[in-house]
């Protein structure tokens, strides 16, 4: 037995935060789609329990450290009464470390859905996305792995404007861009607000999304860019590309992205900021979801 799961990188149009709240989280309201690039979370039978990581971005991780991956194995398999059976995951992480991707809680939501399905135990999504949910404050969003809107702490979802697949060119200047770091520089600059804009039922191609999202935010844009001047670059080089409708930071960093108007705008996009920079993480992509494994 081994079976697989896709873990889609997760890309935020939009972010909107609020200050800091008496329980120590930020508010928040999102739109959050997915790519059709990402990581892969596999499971086989075996001797023993075990849990390894392989791909270009390996070297990033401790497979022995805590891992969102293995904490959602063990929350779920925790529900089965008596021997739990050995199982080994393998964890091919394809997305940049602390890339403002919610990699480690994408290749969680992977995991949950893959462990319920080869173990084949009668766990239904609802009581999933929960677990999910307490894993992190992308986990909800990223176990449904399609687009949502997401507010509070990111936990309370919303269905996102009907949207075709929009094209993209995802870019990572290739250093880490730590959450915590972002947010606290977040505060210190005492911005932003978690407001939801007036989105409308529906967009009917990538220019008229970029035309509305360009009036929406990061408000981790800015303090990522204090922090990691490389952020500040990538956004520049590809807001003065001709093919670029729409550039931003996703999440809190370090990754951007380039919304165009089609695959052969996105495509030839990705080939230029290549060459110009060939040591940056660049892909061609598309955005909505879900996406098949």
């Amino acid at each position: 037995m081994k079976l697989s799961a896709f873990a889609p990188a997760k890309i935020n149009l939009f972010l909107h935060v609020g200050p800091l709240a008496e329980d120590g989280y930020h508010p928040l309201c999102s739109l959050m789609t997915f790519a059709d690039v990402g990581d892969t979370v596999s499971i086989a039978a075996a001797d023993h329990p075990g849990f390894e990581i392989d791909g270009p971005f390996a070297a990033g991780l401790d497979p022995d450290a805590d891992n969102l991956v293995t904490r959602a194995a063990r929350a779920l398999m925790s529900r089965i009464r008596g021997p739990q059976p050995p199982t080994r995951l393998l964890l091919t992480k394809m997305l940049p470390i602390a890339a403002g991707l919610g990699g480690g809680s994408s290749d969680a939501g992977a995991a949950l859905r893959l462990v319920r399905n080869a173990l084949q135990m009668t766990v239904s999504d609802e009581e999933l996305l929960a677990i999910a949910a307490e894993l992190g404050a992308d986990g909800a969003a990223c176990f449904t792995a399609r687009p949502m809107i997401a507010e509070g702490r990111g936990e309370v979802l919303s269905p996102a404007p009907d949207t075709p697949p929009l094209d993209a060119v995802l870019v990572n200047p290739g250093v880490p861009c730590p959450t915590g770091a972002v947010y606290r520089a977040y505060d210190s600059l005492g911005i932003g607000a978690a407001d939801r804009p007036p989105l409308p039922d529906r967009f009917e191609d990538a220019e008229e999304a970029a035309g509305f999202f360009s009036y929406c935010r990061n408000d981790l844009e800015a303090p990522a860019a204090s922090l990691v001047p490389q952020v500040g670059e990538t956004l520049e080089l590809l807001r003065g590309e001709p093919e670029t409708l729409l550039a931003r930071l996703s999440g809190s960093g370090a990754t951007c992205f380039a919304l165009c108007a089609s695959h052969i705008e996105a495509e030839g996009l990705a080939q230029r900021v290549a060459e110009l920079r060939p040591e940056w993480w660049v892909k061609c992509c598309r955005l909505g979801g879900p996406w098949p494994d």
